[in-house]
């Protein structure tokens, strides 16, 4: 279980996170030191830091204050990116804070937990913008904050469903388009409108007019559906500092996940919201295809050694280094995601890499849809029955699969379409097809 190195603290001058152990290009250490500088834009960083916590500490669904949980905390050399979910795992939340909002300072490289307690929470709150900040990321800015408090190890795991929200959430971004684009002032006045997360749940269609956002109630051309836009309350915190806003949305106008992005002086605020309130990023089965491959745990090893904290992968020279064609490479992404090693930044279209515990059984144990097909494969029980058509054989009785579209006559996919990954008996016809 990883402990923290004393507990996070802030004075007038001076915000030290504590950190988990961390993992670095050198390894696990408890004596990571990622950042040591000052905040160029102090209320920004505090102010974002507490709309994650309030993010990962609220259910959304019948509104709950729920134990805090610590958001993970990345170096990539270039920023700084915090994410976390909430507690009922239907938002992810993402603060990017960019290099130019530091001065004085390397940002380094690793991965760890970062603490923020109540008392944190409270002091943030307190932050003006002329205050002056000094961050420390790591045992360094402990030293450098409030003087003789005593240090207090506190334990914490990173809840088990965040390594699976964390690969989820990276393959649902990766397939949204970039919906619409508006200023400063139209984003302010979308924030303002939002309800609040304690109130009503609505539902919407966000749309671009000329006052910036318009929420509508019926799908029209370019339309994102938002349900639960109570789930975006979080980000009025930084309602004054906002100077755009971006949405991304399923390719043509259906309920979907959606992701909202605000842009803020030297930085990002990213929440992602899934189709529904009530369904958690890691319940959503959106990595079952990728991971469908036949050689896709041999390449991810392989692309796993030659990753180096990118805060952007280029996966075309990943697929120069380790002699493998692009798809291939994408595929081994998809399961080094499912350990929470890789995410997905919508303003780059970008993988970027995080150091999390690699765990390759996890895609296996994680994925039971994957584990049944790949074991009615190895019973034969897929056979062809056309031209892009098979025949799934099971002990309840025998199912239909098609391609173009793609398509099953179980009840699963009868209940789910393709909104949750494709069922099991989908998944043995790709892995055949791709075997043969």
């Amino acid at each position: 279980m990883p402990t923290f190195t004393g507990a996070s603290t802030l004075t007038d001058t001076s915000l030290g996170l504590a950190l988990g152990p961390a993992l670095t290009p050198d390894g696990a250490t408890l004596r990571a030191g990622f950042f040591h500088g000052f905040a160029t834009r102090p209320q920004v960083l505090a102010r974002g830091l507490l709309v994650l916590a309030d993010v990962t500490a609220t259910r959304y669904v019948h509104y709950t204050p729920a134990a805090l949980r610590d958001p993970v905390l990345t170096a990539n050399g270039d920023r700084l990116r915090a994410e976390c979910f909430s507690a009922c795992n239907g938002v992810y939340a993402r603060l990017d804070l960019l290099g130019d909002g530091f001065d004085g300072g390397d940002i380094g490289l690793g991965t760890t937990n970062v603490d923020i307690g109540t008392t944190m929470r409270r002091q943030l709150a307190a932050m003006r913008r002329s205050d002056l900040l000094h961050l420390d990321v790591g045992v360094a800015g402990m030293t450098l904050s409030q003087p003789g408090t005593t240090s207090v190890e506190r334990p914490v795991d990173m809840p088990d469903r965040w390594i699976r929200a964390l690969g989820n959430t990276a393959e649902m971004h990766r397939g949204l388009r970039r919906a619409l684009d508006c200023d400063g002032a139209a984003a302010r006045r979308f924030l303002a409108a939002l309800p609040p997360v304690t109130g009503v749940a609505r539902n919407g269609w966000l749309t671009a007019d000329r006052a910036g956002v318009r929420i509508g109630t019926r799908p029209v051309r370019g339309a994102v559906h938002v349900a639960g836009l109570h789930r975006l309350a979080a980000a009025k915190r930084l309602l004054p500092h906002v100077q755009g806003l971006t949405v991304y949305g399923p390719a043509d106008p259906v309920p979907g996940p959606v992701a909202v992005e605000l842009h803020l002086p030297a930085g990002r605020l990213t929440l992602g919201l899934t189709e529904e309130p009530w369904r958690g990023h890691s319940g959503e089965g959106a990595l079952l295809p990728a991971l469908a491959a036949p050689t896709v745990m041999e390449d991810a090893e392989l692309i796993s050694a030659i990753l180096a904290f990118e805060p952007v992968v280029d996966v075309a020279r990943l697929a120069r280094e380790a002699a493998l064609g692009e798809g291939a490479v994408r595929d081994a992404l998809a399961v080094l995601a499912s350990s929470g090693r890789v995410g997905w930044d919508l303003h780059d279209d970008a993988w970027f890499h995080r150091e999390l515990p690699d765990d390759p059984g996890r895609a296996l144990a994680d994925n039971p849809r994957l584990v049944a097909a790949r074991a009615l494969v190895a019973d034969g029980a897929v056979t062809a029955a056309g031209e892009d058509e098979w025949i799934v054989r099971t002990a309840r009785g025998d199912h239909r699969v098609t391609r173009s579209p793609d398509r099953c006559t179980c009840t699963w996919y009868l209940r789910h379409a393709d909104r949750r990954g494709p069922c099991k008996h989908q998944l043995a016809v790709r892995i055949t097809r791709k075997d043969a």
